[in-house]
C-alpha cells in the first residue's frame, strides 16, 4: 500500500530486459555484482513471488503458464541441498517417483534413472552415500553433478542452474562444465548464471546474455569462435580499449562495461546496444 502524497520508492532490479533462449544452445547470464542476474533467471523460472513484475513471457511463442513451465523446467540452485543418508541411486530414484507422472511404470523410472546417470557420468558413484558436505560421501564437483541429475529425472525441456562452478577448482569446473553441455546435446535449453568465469568456462558458452548495473542488458548474442563476436562487437565501439592477447573475453568484457569505465567514456551501453543492428 502507498500512503497519499508519499513517492513511489520502489526499487527496480530490471529494466527492458528482452532476449531469447533456444534449445540445444548453451546460454551465460553474466554480468557485475548486483547487474540482476539471478533476479532475471528467477523471474523467468516463476520463482520470484514477490515484487512488482511487468512484461510477457513466451515460451516456444505462446504466454508462460506457470502451472505448465513448472513441468517442463528444472532449476540448480547454488547451494546443493541433499539426503545424507541414502546413495545416489536412491536420490534419484526417490525424484523420480515425485517428479514423474504417475502413468511411468516402475521399470520405465528405473531405465530413465540408469540413463541419466550415464549422462551426468555418475553409475560409478551408484552406490555411494551422499553424504555431508566437507566431511564424507560425495566431493563438492560430485554434489553437483547429482544436483543436476535430480533435475533431470524430471525430463525437463528448460534448465537454470545458479553459478554451478562456484567453489570449484579448474578441474572440478571442467567436469561439470562437460555434465551441461551433455544435457544441451540432448536438445534441452540451458541457462547458467555464471560469475568470473575462466577463460576455458566461458568459451565452453554458445551464447551470452551480457548485463550492467540497473538491471539493463549490453549484450545478447553469439559468443563466436574463442569469443571473437563478442570482442568484435565491442572493440567497433569507439573509444573501448582493444583486448590483450592470451586475456580473458570474460575478465576484459566485464572491465570494459563496468560502472567507472561508462562513466570515464561518457556513455550507455545499453542505449549503444539498443541502436545496435545485434539488437534489431
Amino acid at each position: 500500500m502507498k500512503a497519499r502524497g508519499v513517492k513511489d520508492c520502489r526499487l527496480q532490479l530490471l529494466k527492458d530486459v528482452s532476449g531469447a533462449f533456444r534449445p540445444g544452445i548453451l546460454n551465460a547470464l553474466i554480468g557485475v555484482t548486483g547487474a540482476g542476474k539471478t533476479t532475471l533467471m528467477d523471474v523467468l523460472a516463476g520463482r520470484k513471488t514477490g515484487g512488482h513484475i511487468e512484461g510477457n513471457i513466451f515460451v516456444s511463442g505462446y504466454s508462460k503458464n506457470q502451472s505448465t513451465f513448472a513441468r517442463v523446467s528444472g532449476y540448480c540452485e547454488q547451494n546443493d541441498i541433499h539426503s545424507p543418508n541414502v546413495t545416489v541411486y536412491e536420490s534419484l530414484l526417490y525424484s523420480a517417483w515425485l517428479r514423474l507422472s504417475s502413468e511411468v511404470d516402475t521399470s520405465t523410472r528405473k531405465m530413465f534413472v540408469d540413463e541419466l546417470m550415464e549422462l551426468v557420468e555418475l553409475h560409478p558413484l551408484r552406490n555411494g552415500i551422499v553424504g555431508l558436505p566437507g566431511v564424507n560421501g560425495l566431493t563438492i564437483e560430485q554434489r553437483k553433478r547429482l544436483t543436476i541429475a535430480v533435475e533431470l529425472v524430471a525430463n525437463p525441456s528448460i534448465i537454470f542452474l545458479d553459478e554451478p562452478t562456484s567453489g570449484l577448482d579448474a578441474r572440478s569446473s571442467a567436469i561439470v562444465m562437460c555434465t551441461i553441455r551433455n544435457t544441451v546435446d540432448t536438445g534441452r535449453t540451458v541457462v547458467c548464471t555464471i560469475h568470473q568465469p575462466s577463460i576455458d568456462i566461458f568459451e565452453s558458452f554458445d551464447e551470452l546474455l551480457l548485463m550492467k548495473i540497473g538491471g539493463q542488458i549490453i549484450y545478447a548474442g553469439p559468443l563466436g569462435d574463442r569469443s571473437h563476436k563478442l570482442v568484435e562487437y565491442f572493440e567497433a565501439i569507439s573509444g573501448v580499449p582493444k583486448i590483450k592477447n592470451g586475456y580473458n573475453p570474460a575478465t576484459w568484457v566485464l572491465e570494459v562495461t563496468s560502472s567507472s569505465a561508462e562513466i570515464q567514456l561518457n556513455f550507455d551501453y545499453a542505449q549503444i546496444y539498443g541502436n545496435s543492428t545485434l539488437y534489431q
